[in-house]
């Protein structure tokens, strides 16, 4: 009898923009998928675009889905969430989707996304919390990444981005899911 896999939730960045029909809601909607698959919940900021496709994918494909809100948003949370934890500022969100992680993804998005990926790398990079896998998706912020990972590792320097790269740029949900799923359950997703 084999032991059973730790539950780890993923949380998973991204913009509010796209409906049903983009390409990044699409993205997002099979994310879902692939993640629920591999046994992860999936945790997002809780409205909708990309936040509602990860959700809608992961309770399709029979996963359990948390949304963190903020008061400060006055936007409802989307209807595919097992859980909704509602906090009252923006900072809270942020901090609170970030500690529930056990790793994150960030998907196309605009400035929050950016915002949160940005926090979310520094935080790993300086070692302000434990290293955790970190997946871009689609190859959207790869030139930025680039750039940044260039300044970091242009000079001597003891951080976490200087010894290895911290963000792993996934080509697809299914790669996403794959590189999660060997760095946290040690093992390849059952599908």
């Amino acid at each position: 009898m084999s032991a059973a896999r730790p539950v780890r939730t993923i949380t998973v960045f991204g913009s509010s923009r796209p409906s049903e029909g983009h390409a990044h809601y699409a993205l997002a909607l099979e994310l879902g998928s692939q993640l629920a698959s591999c046994g992860f919940l999936v945790c997002s900021g809780g409205y909708g675009g990309v936040m509602e496709a990860v959700s809608r994918g992961a309770k399709q494909a029979g996963g359990h889905t948390i949304g963190i809100t903020a008061e400060f948003f006055s936007s409802r949370a989307n209807a595919w969430l097992d859980e909704v934890i509602s906090v009252r500022t923006w900072q809270e969100r942020l901090f609170a989707l970030i500690e529930r992680g056990s790793g994150y993804v960030a998907c196309p998005g605009g400035t929050g996304t950016l915002v949160e990926l940005s926090i979310v790398w520094e935080m790993i990079n300086k070692r302000v919390m434990p290293a955790k896998p970190f997946v871009t998706i689609g190859h959207f912020w790869k030139p930025i990444i680039d750039c940044v990972r260039e300044v970091e590792t242009g000079h001597a320097a003891t951080w976490g981005e200087a010894a290895a790269p911290i963000i792993f740029d996934a080509g697809s949900p299914a790669q996403a899911a794959e590189y999660l799923a060997s760095a946290l359950l040690e093992t390849a997703c059952d599908r």
